[in-house]
């Protein structure tokens, strides 16, 4: 027996007779959904997996007399789209393999791909790759007259609808809280969002403001009730450092430190290039007891400020980096 006629004729069978598309009657009614696919590239075994599922439920609704509705919707918005039209535009060479050995798309087509919305439209319906041929071939029992995308003039309407009503009913509120964020974009992300880099974590510092003079040297840290345990600050030797005007204060912090201030909402004023005095004393705060600033390769200028606090009796790199020192003379 050929298995893929079979398969054909039942496909042709049910599109035929309509078996799927669903319209009011005496039946008691079943609503079923599923997360929509996000189209930013063509299906994968997972996907059978996700929609067979409930074509399953679907099926077995209708065999218990239900009058079933089960429709279908694609993913449109969101940056990784945006981002794979950017990477066509910018002709990625490593991306534009994969569109072009990969998935079949023509050279002379890669010019429509720089459109975010051609882009998803080739891989929800407008090609044999689509979402769409897909569950056609997987057999899923759809009612594809309610087919939509998620950038559709009647589905933005709803959401706004949705949000308007939420807002009204004192549901949502405005508000700050640390998010991941793209400066390339100027958006949140998720890690859906990124080409790499996932599983990155937010992590949430205390800065403890040293003093020299009227500077002050922002320490990041995690602990910060071992500031009773510091003997010295680290900096980079290496590393660019500067003085910032930070609301209202000025700040001695990394180069890398001035823009991540500045996204999270501090004001900031001049920027002047600082040379590190590795003979200078600062003073602790809470203590007010002075300890000297020192040369460590080990502080990343790009975490945090690029000013570390220095805590021998509970950090072993601390306590190694001193050893070091004494032994260097």
């Amino acid at each position: 027996m050929e298995l893929k006629g079979v398969d054909a004729k039942w496909r042709e069978a049910w599109r035929s007779s309509k078996v799927f598309e669903a319209d009011p009657d005496e039946r008691d009614k079943f609503y079923l959904t599923v997360a929509y696919p996000y189209v930013s590239g063509p299906m994968h075994i997972g996907h059978g997996r996700t929609y067979t599922i409930p074509d399953v439920i679907a099926r077995y609704k209708r065999m218990r007399g239900f009058n079933v509705l089960f429709p279908m919707a694609y993913h449109f918005t969101g940056t990784p789209i945006v981002g794979a039209a950017k990477r066509v535009a910018r002709r990625e060479p490593g991306f534009i393999r994969v569109l072009t050995e990969k998935y079949g798309i023509p050279e002379y087509m890669l010019g429509d791909f720089e459109n975010p919305h051609y882009y998803a439209n080739h891989f929800a319906r407008d090609s044999d790759l689509s979402y769409r041929k897909g569950m056609e071939l997987l057999g899923l029992s759809i009612d594809w007259r309610r087919e939509f995308t998620t950038v559709d003039p009647h589905y933005s309407k709803f959401v706004t609808w949705q949000y308007n009503k939420l807002w009204n009913a004192g549901l949502i509120v405005k508000g700050k809280h640390p998010v991941k964020w793209c400066p390339g974009c100027g958006n949140p992300v998720t890690d859906h969002d990124l080409l790499e880099g996932e599983g990155a974590e937010i992590i949430e510092f205390t800065l403890l403001k040293y003093r020299l003079g009227d500077l002050v040297l922002p320490a990041a840290t995690l602990r910060p009730e071992t500031v009773f345990g510091v003997t010295n600050l680290w900096l980079n030797p290496r590393a660019k450092y500067v003085i910032a005007a930070v609301d209202g204060e000025r700040w001695i912090v990394s180069e890398q430190a001035v823009e991540k201030l500045r996204l999270q909402g501090h004001s900031i004023g001049e920027v002047l290039p600082w040379t590190p005095d590795v003979k200078a004393d600062v003073e602790v705060p809470m203590t007010h007891r002075k300890v000297p600033l020192l040369p460590a390769d080990f502080v990343d200028p790009d975490n945090a400020t690029g000013v570390v606090g220095s805590v021998p009796s509970h950090a072993p790199y601390d306590y190694v980096a001193l050893v070091e020192l004494q032994l260097r003379g």
